[in-house]
Order: C-alpha cells, then structure tokens, then sequence
C-alpha cells in the first residue's frame, strides 16, 4: 500500500515577506503623524486659555454711564439681559480643606477688554485655584487674584484675554426704590448660561455687619438670589450695573426673611476698585479709627451704642462716652453698627470728623481725629 506525500502550497515570493510589514508600519506612522498634528493644536489651544494671568491692575477705565436726565424705560427682560450677557463669567474656585478638595462656584462681571474681573471677596476666599469662563467658551481661563477686600467683600481677578466686552456701570446716584432690576449669574452653579431673575429695588443705604465684614450703602431687593449669584451683577432696564450682588438675608430662630437680597452699590464699589488697584500695585491699605467698641440697640432706635472706649483714641479725646449713641458722621446719617464701622473705616488715620450723638436724650457735637486702624 502506497501513500502520496501531502501536497503543500508554495511559499510566498521572497518580497512579499517585507512588503507587508513596511506597509503597517507606514499606515501607523501617519496615523501618529496626524494624532500628533491635532494634539499639538488641542495642547496649543489649552496651553493658550490656560497662560499664566498678569499680575498687575488694567490701565483701562472702566465704562461709566453719565447720569441720567429721564426715567428709566420699561424692564424689557430680554434686553436687558442681552445688554450685560457677554459681560458675565462664572468663576470657580478649588479649595484644600481637612476633608480634601472643595469647589466652589461664583459669578464675575468684566471690567475692561484686557480681562480685569470684579467679584465677591467670599467667592475667592481661602481658593488654591481660580478659573473662569467666558460666554460662549467651554474652556475655562486660570486667573489670578489681584487684590481683595474682605471688609467691604470685593475682589479683582484677572485673566490672560483681550477684546472682552466690559460691562457698563450706571452712575452712582441713578437707582430709586422701586426701580425695576435684574440678577445675572451662574446661580447653583447650573450648567449653560446665566440664571435671570427679576425684582424691584426695596431699599437703599442698607449696612450689615458679621465678623469680618462691615458693609455700607446696600441696595435691598426682592429680585430672586440664589448661591452661585454672587459676585454677579444687579442691573437696571438698560442693562447698567447699578450694584454687585453679595448676599441672601436668612430667618433667625422665631423671625422669617423672605426676598432680601442685598448687592453693594456702585457708590462703595467704584471707590473700592480704586483702593483694589492701588493694593496691587503695592500701596499699603490704611483706615481710620476712632476707637470704640459699639453693641446693637436694644430698646429700638437707630443709631451705633457706644459700648467701649479705646483709652488714648480719638473718640476718648473727643470725649466720647459709654452709652453714647453715634447718629451721624459728617452729616452722613448712621443708623447701625455696621454704618459706623463702615464709614470710619473708609477714612484716612489724621482725619478730622464731625459727630453727632445723643447722651441722655440730648443732642450733642462732638470733633474727633482718626487714628489709625489696628492690624486685625
């Protein structure tokens, strides 16, 4: 019995062993050639939002309107909003804590074409980074923190940009009770655009007080605010910042607070960007003092109680007494404690100031010199 031997194909020609090969080998080289290509323009492009900030104020103004001579029109909403729309970044802010990373979130409003960015000094507090978005971008932009005030909770921030469009500031003095406003900002932190949300001016020269800040000249409004509005704008029909939203007003134990929103007005926040400026470029904050101690009224009136006096300060030599109740400091009507605080701090150590109180139900004058402010 025979068998024939098994039939095997030929081998492959000898250049068909390399073609192939050199083929694959060819083929992955350009598609990391072109993977290549387009990681250097993504990193490129992220490379560009992410350039380090400057570290020093614009030189640019800001963009004021001229008072006004005629009444405000109508709210149109829309327009409004579409007036101060591309002036609203949201800002966000990565803190170290015990428990690890937080985030926070905020509202900013640009200042100038070249990236200067006003916000709440509590929005930036305590953050290892900051970056921010413009509209109509998805990526966001490092910035860096220029100055911040947390007594009158205001902050500068700028970013690595140019052709920004500013947003407009109303005059100091344009805003009444009853005008009709709106709130921009990333409220909650939601993701798209900015949350509107409509109210009317309540009050004016509201104050309030915690620990660490003193604020003066507050707009009141029922426009609703929510966490993530801060730092944003509080504008008029024209779409005019008339004032920067800062804080939502809480019931204690036994009271309710409903729609009391507060934004610092453009009268303490035009001067405050100034001393911001000056911060950054290296001169030193001063404030008055007078050298009291105050504690709130108890029996329903208005004015700052004198609860201390700082032996040797302008308020002893004024003669200045306990039970003192401040009225008014050069004409400028107190009702608070915050008020006082707030305006001897906006003075300069060596001014003189005129203060009228009330001791025992009578109404007094009193002249006092302000010295200088105690490091904290």
């Amino acid at each position: 019995m025979s068998f024939a031997p098994p039939s095997y194909p030929p081998p492959p020609p000898p250049h068909h062993r390399w073609r192939r090969p050199w083929l694959v080998v060819a083929l992955v080289a350009l598609v990391a050639w072109i993977a290549g290509l387009a990681g250097a323009i993504v990193g490129t492009k992220i490379a560009s939002n992410q350039s380090a900030p400057a570290r020093t104020p614009s030189t640019l103004g800001l963009v004021e309107a001229e008072p006004r001579t005629e009444p405000l029109p109508p709210m149109d909403v829309l327009a409004a909003a579409s007036v101060v729309g591309p002036s609203i970044v949201s800002v966000d802010v990565i803190s170290e804590v015990s428990e690890g990373l937080l985030r926070g979130s905020g509202t900013g409003i640009v200042l100038t074409a070249d990236g200067e960015i006003l916000t709440n000094a509590h929005v930036i507090e305590g953050a290892e980074t900051v970056s921010v978005r413009l509209p109509g971008e998805t990526e966001p932009r490092r910035a860096t923190v220029l100055a911040s005030d947390v007594g009158r909770d205001l902050a500068l921030l700028r970013i690595d940009a140019d052709g920004l469009q500013p947003a407009t500031f109303a005059a100091a003095g344009d805003i009444r009770v009853g005008d009709p406003v709106l709130a921009v900002g990333f409220a909650l932190a939601l993701d798209g655009d900015p949350s509107v949300t409509q109210g009317i001016v309540s009050a004016l020269d509201r104050t309030s007080a915690d620990d660490v800040r003193a604020l003066k000249g507050l707009i009141q409004t029922d426009t609703p605010i929510s966490s993530g509005n801060s730092g944003g704008p509080l504008v008029n029909s024209l779409g005019q910042v008339v004032g920067v939203v800062t804080f939502v007003a809480t019931g204690e134990k036994g009271s309710q607070a409903n729609d009391l929103g507060f934004a610092i007005s453009n009268q303490e926040l035009m001067p405050t960007i100034d001393r911001l400026r000056a911060q950054v470029t290296g001169e030193t904050p001063v404030a008055g003092f007078l050298g009291v101690q105050l504690e709130p009224r108890l029996d329903g009136g208005s004015g700052a109680l004198v609860a201390e006096v700082v032996t040797d300060s302008g308020a002893d030599a004024a003669g200045i007494r306990v039970g003192d109740v401040v009225v008014a400091v050069d004409g400028v009507e107190i009702t608070g404690q915050a008020g006082l605080v707030a305006t001897i701090r906006d003075l300069e150590p060596g001014d003189e100031v005129e203060i009228e109180l009330v001791r025992d139900g009578e109404a007094r004058t009193v002249t006092a010199v302000l010295g200088v402010r105690p490091a904290d």
